[in-house]
């Protein structure tokens, strides 16, 4: 199981350093929510990540089937909806595929996009177990 390493790092309000293995970035909130908009904000991760992981999965797939999909684009937003009566939050995602692919190719690789790990993740009940360390 990775580890991610989230830390504050002093240079603001709500700035965050993220670890991940080698790589490092910097998580902040927009200025309208008291933050510097220094680097991404909690959600805008959340999305990057269902993103990455739908555009990866879409090029796998392409491969091993030998589909001719030259480019992969996922645009995504974030907002709230109520749902019977219920509020929600709920992510837009709009995938564009480039390459001469035919109708029944595109709305399998719809299918595919559906079934990207951190897509069936979030579609269902997550477990979360958090604990206090010394």
């Amino acid at each position: 199981m990775a580890e991610i390493i989230v830390r504050e790092n002093g240079q603001g309000r709500y700035q965050q350093e993220v670890i991940a293995g080698e790589h490092w970035l910097l998580a902040d909130e927009p200025v309208s929510l008291g933050g510097a908009d220094a680097g991404p904000a909690p959600f805008d991760f959340l999305l990057a990540g269902l993103g990455a992981c739908t555009a990866m999965t879409l090029r796998m797939y392409a491969e091993r089937k030998g589909l001719p999909l030259t480019q992969v684009s996922v645009v995504l937003s974030h907002d709230s909806v109520s749902a019977d009566g219920v509020k929600r939050d709920r992510f837009l995602r709009r995938i564009t595929l480039h390459g001469d692919l035919t109708e029944e190719q595109r709305a399998r690789m719809l299918e595919i996009a559906n079934k990207c790990p951190v897509h069936r993740a979030l579609s269902q009940s997550l477990m979360i177990e958090s604990g206090l360390v010394d």
